[in-house]
């Protein structure tokens, strides 16, 4: 079967690490199920447009050991996204993205039926891939459940409970290290980290 590393940050590793971590993007769906994604169909020009992007549907394979059936809950949106598809991603790809996604089926004692991850498979609704051994900061981690409720979304796990929070609590409280009286001005306050300040 055909496969293709979504996750473009692996095209920075050795091919040792990237044999780790793979995903199934040929007719890629497991029995019956079919994933939906999001592919750049022209690069952008001034505000992306809806016709920038096609919709396709892949059937996904039967699972092999060790592989893992995940189902997006959340998506992300962000501005870095622009850049990066430009620069990284070529018409045809699916568009980059972080996302929370759930265990739907399992061929790995790892992963059992109902966990939660964050990981970098971008726009799609369903992805097989074989999870990697540990877990890597922005690219593949688990999600440990019992720091949401029904008062806290498991979506803050891409917002102020994932990077963009940690990002803004971290860079302001140890390298600003603010002093009583200073002025703060954030000057990206709009933004997902900025905002967080």
């Amino acid at each position: 079967k055909c496969l293709q590393i979504i996750n473009f940050y692996y095209s920075r590793h050795s091919q040792s690490e990237k044999s780790s971590y793979i995903v199934s993007t040929a007719t890629a769906s497991m029995s019956g199920v079919k994933a939906r994604k999001y592919v750049l169909r022209s690069m952008f020009h001034g505000a992306p447009k809806k016709e920038d992007f096609e919709i396709a549907e892949e059937e996904l394979p039967p699972l092999q050991d060790g592989e893992v059936l995940f189902e997006a809950e959340w998506w992300t949106v962000d501005p870095y996204m622009r850049y990066f598809a430009s620069t990284w991603l070529k018409l045809g790809d699916t568009m980059i993205g972080e996302q929370v996604a759930r265990v739907i089926q399992s061929k790995n004692k790892d992963y059992e039926v109902g966990t939660l991850v964050i990981a970098m498979f971008g726009w799609r609704t369903h992805t097989v891939c074989v999870p990697p051994k540990e877990a890597k900061v922005l690219e593949f981690s688990k999600l440990d459940r019992s720091i949401f409720s029904d008062d806290i979304s498991v979506s803050t796990a891409l917002g102020i409970l994932g990077m963009p929070g940690a990002t803004a609590y971290f860079g302001f409280q140890r390298l600003c290290q603010p002093k009583e009286g200073e002025t703060l001005v954030v000057t990206g306050a709009a933004g997902a980290v900025g905002s967080a300040v």
